[in-house]
């Protein structure tokens, strides 16, 4: 078996070699299933080749190459500092500097005015390494122990280390396959932290004990239900630790005192399926997120002793036109998260008095959310505000005076002028006549005539809003005439948690006909035209794309599909896969027969057709565990196989990365300088 390859200017063909799956009376012919196995080199020498094709196709455009990643790269503040945040005795903090590629963490003691303590320097970590990307970071309580864990790959399981902060040295414990979550208990010696199982799903909670090898870690709980994912967390008063289970729409919780290193946990209430529910801590009761008889959530109360579901008071009613998305607790406030209409709002209520108030922003299209507020007892809370015309800015709101006040706001070097931009929210009607929101950016000397270019952002799956923010690197596509749109498309949570549920399962074509009609909008509109419009998305945002140029392929000039998950009726039918089971409850299962016939009619992958494409360029990770690389490769071979136009098919794998890409603030830079670079050469 070998892919045929001509030579570099021509696109490399994967060979075929039928593999067959019997299922509900059908059989399904997948050509390209070799290219699952990376042991074959044939595998590893298709993606090269594949590479080389990307990069000779570029060469011709390598001065813009170049020229495009020196301009990103320019509006990098080169040293940056992030707004400290006080804890305990301590102002912890984060920085950056010239030429480096990752951040310096420290902290001063007492006051800003005290000498700086470097207590973690990525730069060394990652130093002679391809890839790094730090996961967990957490001080012990006394703030002498610092636990972090890092990933060299890209594959989202990472080493877990302790560090001395007063000596400097690392503890000799060293713990592997670890995930996200670690809290520390109160007696500065113990930790809990997750473990991976063979699928990558974080599966075990183990507690760990300073000095004691890791294999003496007792384990505390582990998950068999190949449906959840375990976690765990800490309430803002410290005063418990919450070990959580959660699936896509089923959650389950237990806690246990943060004094007590060797404290067994508590169960909330047991899971039934459908329930979603998170806790916090305040004041000798829990407050409960949930959903349950609660589409958009609602806030319930119960005693810390009488913590079961049939207890539970209600706090704050459910609104079905106000979706409830967290609650942070204080002392003496409330912070509640919502979104109304499509947009993030943020409610301070006053718990003695019970009065509440809304923040209040002024840009037709934004993005809100708090920033880190570790201190329970206080008056004032942080947020970060951005939009797609203002930098990311961060805000300290005084409680009392209601009266807020500009921390840092992100600089741009060689300016930035916010009055040469102008942002917009409009809706487009889509197939069933349901309104979706767009937003638009764009610069004012933009002329709505039809002729201008334009650049269409999505995603809509796992109930995700695509909030609109500020973006440095996008200011090269609108300084070249290009309009920025996100749709805000059914599948993400925009507009309650009835925008999730009506773009899945069964629902889920809702996703790309939304997708389509907002392209259709913007053309009847005069913001662009048919065929001048580049498509992007990323994940399941690939998918989007891959759907839509499936449905729609004349209406776009490019596309764009950053990991994409393409291959989605032969993942789901693969049980052993990591994530599969826990997707079951997003897509459907396809051993139910309803659910395989309505995956198959819209999984990119399957309906790629002999027809004309736009110019399409792919990227994958070899490392990546939530989108496996062959998803994007076998959907580029069989593109290649049965496509009848000429235009571009690239397909550029990282073989260094996962799903998130290069790691360093400079070598992402490079991924979307060719991003860039793809999309003015087609447009040209």
């Amino acid at each position: 078996m070998v892919f045929i390859y001509r030579s570099l200017m021509q696109p490399p063909h994967a060979a075929k070699l039928a593999h067959q799956i019997e299922i509900h009376g059908d059989t399904i012919v997948d050509d390209y299933f070799w290219l699952r196995d990376r042991d074959n080199p044939q595998t590893m020498e298709y993606l090269k080749a594949e590479n080389e094709y990307t990069e000779k196709v570029l060469e011709p455009h390598a001065e813009l190459r170049e020229s495009l990643f020196q301009e990103l790269k320019a509006r990098v503040k080169e040293d940056d500092n992030s707004v400290p945040v006080k804890k305990g005795d301590y102002y912890y903090y984060s920085r950056v500097a010239a030429g480096k590629q990752y951040s310096i963490h420290c902290r001063k003691k007492g006051d800003l005015n005290s000498s700086e303590e470097i207590i973690l320097d990525e730069n060394q970590l990652a130093e002679g390494k391809p890839y790094f990307q730090l996961g967990t970071f957490g001080v012990s309580p006394n703030h002498q122990l610092l636990a972090y864990s890092e990933d060299i790959d890209g594959s989202e399981t990472y080493t877990l280390r302790i560090k001395n902060l007063n000596t400097g040295e690392l503890l000799p414990e060293t713990i592997a396959n670890t995930y996200y979550s670690l809290e520390w208990v109160k007696d500065n010696q113990t930790f809990y932290y997750t473990v991976l199982d063979e699928n990558l799903r974080p599966y075990r909670l183990y507690r760990h004990t300073l000095e004691q090898p890791s294999e003496r870690d007792e384990l505390i709980y582990e998950e068999k239900d190949s449906q959840f994912f375990v976690g765990c967390g800490k309430s803002r008063d410290d005063r418990y630790i919450f070990l959580t289970t959660d699936g896509k729409i089923t959650s389950e919780q237990y806690f246990v005192s943060a004094d007590d290193p060797h404290g067994s946990f508590s169960i909330v209430t047991p899971r039934q399926k459908g329930h979603e529910y998170s806790i916090s801590h305040h004041q000798g009761y829990f407050y409960i997120l949930t959903n349950d008889n609660a589409q958009n959530f609602r806030i319930m109360r119960t005693l810390v002793e009488q913590p079961q579901q049939q207890y539970w008071e209600e706090y704050i009613a459910h609104d079905p036109d106000r979706l409830i998305e967290g609650f942070d607790e204080f002392k003496d406030y409330f912070i509640i998260s919502e979104r109304y209409q499509g947009l993030g709002q943020l409610r301070a209520i006053e718990i003695q008095s019970q009065t509440s108030h809304y923040l209040e922003f002024n840009d037709p299209t934004y993005l809100v959310f708090g920033a880190a507020n570790p201190e329970y007892d206080t008056q004032t809370f942080r947020f970060g505000y951005t939009s797609l015309v203002s930098p990311m800015t961060v805000f300290e709101y005084d409680l009392q005076s209601r009266s807020k006040t500009i921390l840092k706001q992100n600089e741009i070097p060689g300016g930035y002028d916010p009055s040469q931009y102008q942002s917009e929210r409009i809706f487009a009607r889509s197939h069933d006549s349901v309104e979706v929101p767009i937003s638009i950016v764009y610069r004012k000397d933009f002329k709505r005539d039809g002729t201008q270019p334009l650049y269409l952002y999505g995603y809509g799956s796992y109930g995700m809003s695509l909030d609109p923010g500020f973006s440095t690197n996008r200011l090269s596509l609108l300084d070249r005439g290009f309009v920025y749109a996100i749709a805000h498309i059914r599948g993400g949570s925009e507009l309650g948690r009835h925008w999730y549920e009506s773009g899945k399962f069964l629902q889920k074509k809702n996703t790309f006909l939304d997708f389509v009609a907002c392209a259709e909008h913007l053309i009847a509109e005069n913001y662009t035209s048919a065929g001048n419009i580049a498509i992007a998305g990323g994940s399941a945002g690939g998918l989007l794309v891959g759907a839509t140029i499936n449905l729609k392929p004349e209406l776009f000039k490019a596309a764009i599909a950053q990991v994409p998950f393409v291959d989605v009726l032969n993942t789901m039918l693969d049980a052993d896969l990591p994530l599969t089971q826990l997707e079951y409850d997003e897509w459907g299962n396809p051993a139910d027969e309803e659910f395989y016939r309505y995956i198959r009619s819209y999984s990119p992958y399957d309906n790629v057709e002999a027809k004309a494409y736009p110019h399409l360029l792919i990227t994958a990770g070899l490392n990546d565990p939530r989108v496996t690389y062959w998803e994007p490769a076998k959907w580029t071979a069989k593109l290649r196989s049965l496509k009848t136009d000429n235009n571009l098919l690239l397909l550029k794998t990282n073989l260094d990365s996962g799903h998130g890409g290069a790691s360093g603030r400079y070598e992402y830079l490079k991924d979307i300088a060719l991003e860039y670079t793809f999309l003015l050469t087609v447009f040209d």
